[in-house]
C-alpha cells in the first residue's frame, strides 16, 4: 500500500540529510525553499559535512546546521564515539517530526530508527532494513536522466509536497564576502560585470581540460578584449594547475586562486559577466548567483548535472562512451572525451552567450 501524504500543518521541525560534496550540497537548497513554502511553519534544519557547511549558511529558509566532521574518523575510536554521542544528544533535543535523507548513505537509516520521527523519506534502495527504516521512499529514475535538482525534490513530491517554480538554487554569500571581493575587484580596476570569471581546475583530475588549452582560450579571450579573473582551490595540486596554464597564457589576468572561500567565491561569480569552467562545485556556484555558465562536460552527465536555471552552454564532445561516470578513461584519471575537445567550439560558445541580450 503507498503510504498517504503526510500532514504538513503539523510539521514544526525537518531534518534535511545530505552526506556529499561541496556541489551536491548546493543542489539541496530547493529543497530548503520548497519545504518553507509549503510548511512556513516548521524549522528546518540540516546535516550535511563540517566542510561543505558554506553551501548552505545563509540560507534563508535553513534554520540550523548540524555538522559532521570527516576528520572524527582519524582523531580515535574513543573521541570519535564522544563525538557521534554528542551529535546524536543534539538531533534528537530537536525532536523533528520529518526527516528528508537525499543519498543511499546509511547513517539516514539509522538516524531515522534512533530519532523515529513520525515521518521519513529516502531513496528506493533494495534490502528490508533499508525499507524498514523509512515511512516513504522514493524512486529514482532508470534510463532516462533527471538533473540532480528534481531527483532531491522527487522526495518532496512523494510526501505530497510539490515544489512549483521554486526550484532555484540559493546561495547567499554574505556581507563580509562581498565587501572583500568588492575591494579585490576595485584593486585591480574591475567593475562589477567587467570581466569574465574563469575556474579552470577540479578536485577530480578526471574532470579537467588540459593546461594548454585552457592557455589558448584564455589567450583568446583576452584577444577579444575581455578581462579576465582566474580562480582555483588553496591546495598546492591546483595552485600549480594556475600557475602552469597562467604562464602558458601569457596574458594579462587578475589570479585570486587560493585567495576566496567558498562564499567569496560565490561573490566573484556574481559581479562576473560570465563563468567558465568544468562541472564543478565553483560551476553549480555561478548557476547558484545567476551568472551565465559555459561549462565542459566529459565522464559526468550534463543533464544529471549541468547548470541548473540560468543560462548556459554545455561543451561536450559526441563520444560515444560518454557519460560514462568513471574517473578517466579505464580509471587513469585521465577523461579523453574532455582532453581531446577542440579550443574553437568553447571559444564560439562562449562567444555565443555572451551575445545574448
Amino acid at each position: 500500500m503507498v503510504p498517504d501524504p503526510i500532514g504538513v500543518d503539523s510539521l514544526r521541525r525537518v531534518l534535511v540529510v545530505k552526506l556529499r560534496h561541496h556541489g551536491d550540497v548546493l543542489l539541496t537548497s530547493p529543497v530548503f525553499r520548497v519545504l518553507a513554502a509549503r510548511a512556513p511553519q516548521a524549522e528546518i534544519d540540516a546535516l550535511v559535512y563540517a566542510d561543505t557547511r558554506d553551501m548552505l549558511a545563509g540560507h534563508p529558509a535553513v534554520s540550523g546546521i548540524h555538522l559532521i566532521d570527516r576528520e572524527w574518523k582519524r582523531q580515535g575510536l574513543l573521541l570519535q564515539a564522544r563525538r557521534e554521542a554528542a551529535l546524536l544528544a543534539q538531533l534528537r533535543e530537536r525532536r523533528y517530526q520529518l526527516i528528508v535523507h537525499l543519498t543511499d548513505h546509511w547513517r539516514g537509516a539509522w538516524l531515522a530508527q534512533l530519532l523515529r520521527p513520525r515521518w521519513s523519506v529516502a531513496p528506493a534502495r533494495p534490502g528490508w532494513l533499508w525499507k524498514a527504516s523509512f515511512s516513504h521512499r522514493y524512486a529514482l529514475t532508470r534510463g532516462t536522466p533527471r538533473h540532480t535538482v528534481e531527483s532531491n525534490l522527487d522526495a518532496l513530491r512523494r510526501l505530497g509536497m510539490y515544489p512549483g517554480t521554486t526550484k532555484r538554487l540559493v546561495l547567499v554569500p554574505g556581507d563580509a564576502a562581498v565587501a572583500k571581493v568588492d575591494a579585490l575587484l576595485a584593486q585591480h580596476g574591475i567593475a562589477p560585470g567587467g570581466f569574465l570569471h574563469v575556474h579552470p581546475t577540479s578536485r577530480w583530475l578526471f574532470k579537467a581540460w588540459t593546461d594548454e588549452r585552457n592557455a589558448e582560450l584564455l589567450r583568446r579571450l583576452a584577444n577579444d578584449g575581455h578581462r579576465l579573473v582566474i580562480t582555483g582551490a588553496p591546495n598546492a595540486r591546483e595552485q600549480a594547475i594556475v600557475k602552469r596554464i597562467r604562464e602558458r597564457a601569457g596574458v594579462d589576468l587578475v589570479d585570486l586562486s587560493g585567495q576566496l572561500s567558498l562564499r567569496e567565491l560565490g561573490a566573484l561569480a556574481a559581479r562576473a559577466r560570465l563563468f567558465f569552467g568544468v562541472d564543478s562545485a565553483p560551476m553549480h556556484i555561478a548557476a547558484a548567483m545567476g551568472t551565465p555558465v559555459v561549462a565542459l562536460f566529459g565522464p559526468s552527465g550534463e543533464h544529471e548535472w549541468g547548470p541548473w536555471m540560468v543560462p548556459h552552454r554545455v561543451v561536450a564532445s559526441a563520444f560515444a562512451c560518454r557519460p560514462c561516470g568513471n574517473d578517466g578513461c579505464g580509471g587513469s584519471k585521465v577523461s579523453e572525451c574532455l582532453t581531446k575537445l577542440g579550443v574553437d567550439g568553447v571559444h564560439a560558445a562562449i562567444n555565443e552567450l555572451l551575445a545574448q541580450p
